[in-house]
């Protein structure tokens, strides 16, 4: 069971203070946030890309690459890459950069990410939203399958043997498939025997457990091994020494930025009530002491089948010692309580 910590790098406005922080700040915030990840015994890191004001990170490979040299076993992923508007070439250079840098533990995940911004920036039209994915995809594993590409689509300039360089210390580079819980995107994850990730943010996150068996159904039928397929989910939550200090610190930066996408997306009003709702044991932000988080993430393992769970720290702006507490206690007090629980479990399944 892979446990780590994933973060959008926001630089949204700070609830309590009124200030915001400028963007320089938070990535160095970020950078320090990993390495205390690697300290701690996490074993991955994902940074997302987005392209506008309130997040600061539009190139997760640099900010990963600045923490690379002074970490030593942690994995380094974006979390996502917005593929459907980005070169596959260059995501691909990035990433195997990143992974000559840090000695092999660069992963990518794909995305065709839930913010649009990047679209507009880069000349690209959301109508062909879909299109652009599935080419782009198609390109950055052929890619990553060989040295020499040759390839032709509908949306770049083709290429014809010409070499992609540099080539990664992981052989393949891996890739993996995030998905909102879209039966699309999750049976194509299969039938390409990728790697999955789920957005679980919302609702009851056992109601991720039949995308999961139909991923591993598609996989198999497609002719490869599941054993050998992960699973990970990413899910909002804060962790503290006890359950309401952790609620009463993670509800204002929450619930802004909640409010504000809600704004943008016609969602309704979130208040207290739902994010209370949402932390119960069946709802789907992990916050609160290390026991009640870890008993989530158990219970997430098991009824779904999440072999990595990534926990995304903060939601909005927060201070970054409560940000550094947090990723502190799910390293030495909420990953070990996990571990042990499933491997406890698994051997007596396996018996």
């Amino acid at each position: 069971m892979e446990i780590g910590v994933s973060t959008f790098v926001e630089t949204t406005l700070d609830v309590q203070t009124g200030e915001v922080i400028s963007h320089a700040q938070r990535l160095r915030e970020v950078v320090e946030e990993i390495v205390l990840a690697d300290q701690v015994g996490l074993d991955v890191f994902g940074v997302g890309e987005h392209h506008r004001e309130d997040f600061a990170a539009s190139s997760p490979a640099i900010v990963l690459a600045a923490a690379a040299p002074q970490t030593k076993r942690i994995r380094l992923t974006s979390a996502v890459t917005v593929l459907s508007s980005a070169d596959p070439v260059r995501v691909f250079q990035d990433f195997a950069s990143l992974d000559g840098i840090s000695n092999g533990r660069a992963e990518i995940m794909a995305g065709r990410g839930s913010f649009i911004e990047s679209f507009p920036l880069f000349g690209y039209d959301l109508q062909d939203y879909d299109e652009l994915f599935n080419e782009n995809l198609e390109l950055l594993l052929k890619i990553r399958e060989s040295e020499k590409v040759t390839w032709r689509g509908s949306h770049r300039p083709a290429i014809n043997n010409l070499g992609v360089y540099p080539r990664p210390e992981q052989n393949p580079l891996p890739v993996w498939i995030g998905s909102g819980g879209n039966p699309e995107s999750v049976i194509r994850a299969g039938v390409l025997g990728l790697p999955l990730v789920l957005a679980i943010i919302g609702g009851n996150p056992v109601n991720f457990a039949p995308l999961v068996q139909i991923y591993k159904k598609a996989a198999s039928k497609a002719g490869h091994d599941i054993s050998n397929l992960p699973v990970a989910s990413h899910s909002h939550g804060f962790i503290a020494e006890d359950t309401e200090t952790a609620a009463d610190k993670f509800f204002p930066s929450t619930q802004y930025v909640m409010n504000v996408l809600g704004r943008e997306r016609g969602w309704g009003h979130y208040d207290r009530s739902s994010f209370d709702a949402a932390r119960s044991f069946e709802g789907a932000l992990y916050v609160g002491d290390p026991q009640t988080v870890a008993n989530k993430i158990i219970h997430l393992r098991k009824n779904v089948g999440i072999t990595r769970f990534m926990l995304h720290v903060p939601v909005g702006s927060m201070p970054h010692d409560d940000v550094m507490k947090t990723i502190e206690l799910l390293g030495t007090e909420v990953a070990p309580r996990v571990r042990e629980e499933i491997s406890k479990w698994e051997s007596g399944v396996n018996n």
